[in-house]
């Protein structure tokens, strides 16, 4: 059985074009994850409105194998900290109320997580300093609800542990997802007392970086996930991305590691479990 530790769930995503129009797929979804032995989920509610937060939360209180993470993607600092209007022309809460929405939902017991939130500088839709100033109250919150951080980190490892530690760090640990770094990222990064999560990314032939930073991972701090609808895994890629997937980069990691699929299975269900403080299964 696996976990993924990280899948983004929104309706918009998961359309599919029926001959009488669109359809919601995501029961379908889900239930394609559970005939591929994903048991469980940690859903994400991160993106640029209180909407994706609401949406992970609505799955985590409905399905008892499921829980939530609720966050600002550092892509859409800018509608916390400036009031600018993320892609969604949608009506959305802005600012403080947008902040304030999130905080109050992160308390909440099924959210077992806060994030994700960080540093994404390959794009920079939002400014660095709007980032900055996000993430250093992403990490306060969660030092306050003593819950793990979910960090998205990309072109910026180095200054996303330097705010860490000026921060005080994360007493409740942590993870850096879908993880993009190489050995001395990940090594850093464990010193820090975060856990690695592996995303579909490991597979490509572009990641011999990952790759070598993915074998060096001890057990009981290996994550894995799908980052869905995103980033699906070799021989999947190009498609819409879905948790049912989780099992070919599992399969991938394991030949990886030199350990059979049961062995992984075992310590990343651990290590998730002990990341988000669920529930034994």
């Amino acid at each position: 059985m696996w976990i993924d530790s990280h899948c983004h769930l929104e309706p918009d995503d998961f359309l599919r074009q029926t001959e009488t129009g669109p359809v919601d797929d995501r029961d379908a979804v889900v239930a394609r994850a559970r005939q591929a032995q994903v048991t469980r989920f940690v859903v994400i509610g991160s993106g640029g409105s209180e909407r994706e937060a609401r949406n992970a939360l609505s799955y985590a209180v409905r399905d008892a194998s499921m829980f939530a993470a609720v966050g600002i993607h550092p892509h859409d600092a800018s509608a916390v900290i400036s009031r600018k209007m993320p892609k969604s022309e949608q009506p959305q809460l802005l600012g403080e109320e947008l902040w304030d929405e999130i905080a109050s939902l992160s308390a909440h017991t099924r959210v077992v997580a806060v994030g994700e939130t960080g540093l994404d500088y390959h794009y920079n839709h939002s400014s660095p300093e709007e980032q900055v100033t996000l993430l250093r109250r992403f990490v306060r919150l969660a030092q306050s609800l003593h819950k793990p951080l979910v960090l998205h980190i990309r072109d910026a490892h180095a200054q996303a542990m330097e705010i860490l530690a000026q921060e005080g760090g994360s007493p409740a640990g942590g993870v850096v997802h879908c993880f993009t770094g190489g050995p001395q990222e990940a090594t850093e990064w464990l010193r820090l007392g975060f856990a690695i999560s592996l995303s579909g990314i490991v597979t490509f032939k572009s990641a011999a970086s990952i790759q070598e930073a993915a074998k060096l991972v001890p057990k009981g701090r290996l994550l894995l996930e799908t980052d869905c609808p995103y980033l699906a895994p070799v021989p999947m890629r190009g498609r819409r991305n879905e948790p049912a997937y989780l099992v070919h980069t599992a399969e991938f990691v394991a030949r990886l590691r030199g350990e059979s699929q049961a062995e992984l299975s075992e310590h990343t269900r651990s290590a998730t479990e002990k990341t988000f403080g669920l529930p034994a299964q």
